[in-house]
């Protein structure tokens, strides 16, 4: 039986690599996945996780609005690592309704509005995606925002049943992250050399101004603490 508590202080000072190996020892193949939006967090994650095992599930959520150069990163990482992304889409009846009865920028109306569409194009398409998993593997790092200060190495995510949620990255820096890439040549998302550090839907980011928060760019027109799409909060939050 895992004990959250314990594996956090066990793995607190360890490495990002050194965690990534439990959690393989720990759980089956077909039962552990890393979650990709393909920004730097993620590819330096597949870069860990295929040098560990090659056979390692990765999947990814479409939204159908996702920039063009998050596709070609996404088949750029496909061409070096070999590795299989599993896309999962948004219900297309909701999504027909959604833009039939708000329009196409309804997210930009409220925040209530944004989560509905977060909801039909994230939350649900995740919740297929987690079907049958024991563990899934992010790259949520506490400096990215207010609302991430918290995170641990492993939690226990109440909102999709109660599976483990691993953060291998979670004590890692910006500088952390740009030097592992840097070093070992992982292929990135080129929006993040314009200025992009923290990369989701098209209309919904946008470059960050000098002294902002690296989220600053993600749902810039909503305030900080509400700046989730509902993959990364509690049950109680959903």
């Amino acid at each position: 039986m895992i004990d959250v508590n314990q594996i956090n202080q066990e793995f607190e000072k360890a490495s990002a690599v050194a965690f990534l190996q439990w959690a393989l020892k720990n759980f089956p193949a077909s039962k552990i996945a890393l979650a990709s939006s393909f920004g730097a967090e993620d590819v330096v994650l597949i870069d860990m996780l295929v040098r560990l095992e090659p056979r390692v599930r990765v999947f990814t959520l479409d939204t159908g609005r996702l920039n063009e150069e998050t596709y070609e990163v996404m088949d750029r990482v496909r061409s070096k690592y070999k590795v299989r992304v599993e896309s999962y889409f948004p219900d297309a009846k909701k999504v027909e309704e959604l833009e039939r009865g708000k329009g196409f920028y309804s997210f930009r109306e409220s925040v209530e509005n944004r989560k509905e569409c977060c909801g039909i194009r994230k939350v649900e398409p995740l919740r297929r995606a987690l079907k049958g998993l024991e563990a899934w593997i992010t790259g949520l790092r506490r400096e990215q925002a207010v609302t991430r200060a918290g995170v641990h190495k492993i939690e226990v995510d109440e909102a999709n049943g109660g599976l483990f949620k691993l953060n291998p990255l979670a004590d890692w820096t910006q500088g952390d992250v740009w030097s592992y890439i840097r070093k070992n040549g992982v292929p990135y998302n080129k929006l993040h050399d314009l200025g992009v550090p923290s990369i989701g839907c098209a209309p919904c980011t946008r470059a960050v101004k000098p002294g902002e928060d690296i989220r600053a760019g993600r749902w810039w027109w909503e305030d900080p603490g509400h700046k989730e799409c509902g993959l990364h909060v509690g049950k109680k939050e959903t």
